[in-house]
């Protein structure tokens, strides 16, 4: 098989946002991340989305993050702007900010908090989309949003040619193979566990968090469903699962993240903002432990 032409990449890491002691943005520490990712099998980049903390960054941060990120990768990976909030103004101010500083796309989630309704959905995402003129990726994260994008607001919406993709952690695979056929648009995993299961039912690649540290082993894995190998591909699934099971099953994804850039030595340190808290020692020892028997620690 063959897999489906992506918009952003394969492999696309939801890259975190690194904090220097006293709380602020290390603009340094950003583009290090970020050039880790590229060098380890990232052809794409998602910043200041979920894992990157975006709801506690300021619109100028946001600047600053995605200025530093283009300025390290951008010629060498896609580079999505997180752009998403509840606030329909403030995410077309991100919108117009992205554009103007050159992002390759942008990554719109559902407003969260405030559910609106599907009409409300589709006058939200509308209105950001007529603010600029960058290709969207919606995000479908109702564990996180509490309203789930139905396939009659995704089939109104995809008339906009600027909706090119969804990230999608609903994680219903049949509901997904339905919409990629009546819309056209491209899936990318949003949620680890499902990256294998996408990839071989009409997904175009993945959108990880586990990829700040396996990322070449994921491309290794798309690489293989896209010349046809899905046992070698569930072979890598297989090694990686343990990793995935600790990097997103026992705390938000950006604490065990950041402590795994921690144990790699490309972070000093794994601060995050409150109300988060940074990942507890135990919890560093069972992600040290599983990254060690993924091969990705010695």
């Amino acid at each position: 098989m063959s897999l489906p032409a992506a918009p952003f990449g394969r492999v696309l890491t939801a890259m975190v946002t690194p904090f220097a002691a006293d709380g602020s943005v290390d603009l340094d520490a950003v583009q290090k991340v970020a050039t880790h990712l590229v060098d380890n099998g990232n052809d794409g980049l998602v910043v200041s989305g979920t894992t990157g903390e975006a709801p506690t960054t300021t619109l100028e941060e946001d600047g600053e993050i995605l200025r530093a990120v283009i300025a390290a990768v951008g010629d060498r990976a896609s580079v999505v702007a997180g752009i998403g909030t509840n606030d329909t103004r403030h995410s077309i101010q991100l919108n117009q900010q992205a554009q103007q500083i050159g992002a390759d796309g942008v990554l719109l989630v559902t407003p969260y908090y405030n559910r609106p309704t599907q009409d409300g959905l589709v006058a939200h995402f509308q209105a950001i989309a007529a603010a600029g003129d960058l290709p969207i990726m919606l995000y479908d994260i109702p564990a996180r949003a509490g309203t789930t994008i139905a396939p009659e607001t995704y089939a109104r919406v995809a008339a906009d040619k600027k909706f090119v993709a969804v990230k999608d952690a609903v994680g219903n695979l049949f509901r997904g193979v339905k919409i990629m056929r009546e819309t056209g648009l491209a899936f990318y995993s949003g949620d680890d566990v499902m990256n294998l299961g996408w990839l071989t039912h009409g997904g175009v690649g993945i959108a990880s968090v586990v990829a700040h540290v396996a990322g070449n082993r994921y491309a290794e894995m798309v690489a293989c469903v896209d010349k046809g190998d899905v046992p070698g591909a569930l072979a890598i699934y297989g090694d990686l699962a343990p990793l995935v099971d600790v990097v997103m099953n026992r705390v938000q994804g950006v604490m065990t993240a950041k402590a795994g850039l921690q144990l790699l030595g490309v972070l000093s340190n794994r601060a995050v903002r409150l109300p988060l808290v940074q990942a507890d020692d135990a919890t560093v020892d069972a992600l040290r432990e599983a990254m060690t028997t993924a091969g990705l620690l010695s």
